[in-house]
Order: C-alpha cells, then structure tokens, then sequence
C-alpha cells in the first residue's frame, strides 16, 4: 500500500487516542538499525505482545505482517478487531 499505509495507521490511532485509548501503533517506530521488514516485524511483534486488544485496518488480509500479527494476537487470546 502507498507510504505502507501509515496515514491509515495514524488516523485510527489518532481516533483512538481522542477517545481515550492508549495506542501502540507500528508506524511511530523509527527505523530499524537493519532497515528490513524482519527487523520492523520485530518491533511490531514487541509492542503487540504489551496489547490486549489489536486493531486490524481495512485491508489487512494482503499484508504478509498484518496476518502474522492476526494469527499471533489470536494464539495469545487477544482481542481481535477489524475494521
């Protein structure tokens, strides 16, 4: 998706946050020191396990990362949500 969906990702945690919630969103993080997608999974997959309750975006089911982090979410007994 165009700039890896993070305007997605900064509208819903934005929403959120207006509403209250405590957001840990993926798009904030900096750049890994590797640069590659293994090293910004891995600090999705850091702050997901600190989350009881996921957020999946509209379209998640064609990202690679997004499905990990479903199937991980689930394993854990999060809560899943989709938009």
């Amino acid at each position: 998706m165009p700039d890896f969906n993070y305007p997605a990702f900064n509208a819903a945690a934005a929403r959120l946050r207006a509403a209250g919630v405590h957001v840990e969103n993926p798009a904030e993080n900096p750049d890994p020191p590797c640069g590659t997608w293994q090293g910004y999974m891995r600090m999705a997959i850091a702050q997901l396990v600190t989350c009881d309750t996921v957020l999946l975006l509209r379209g998640w089911e064609e990202s690679r990362g997004a499905c990990i982090e479903r199937r991980l979410a689930i394993d854990l007994g999060l809560k899943v949500y989709a938009e």
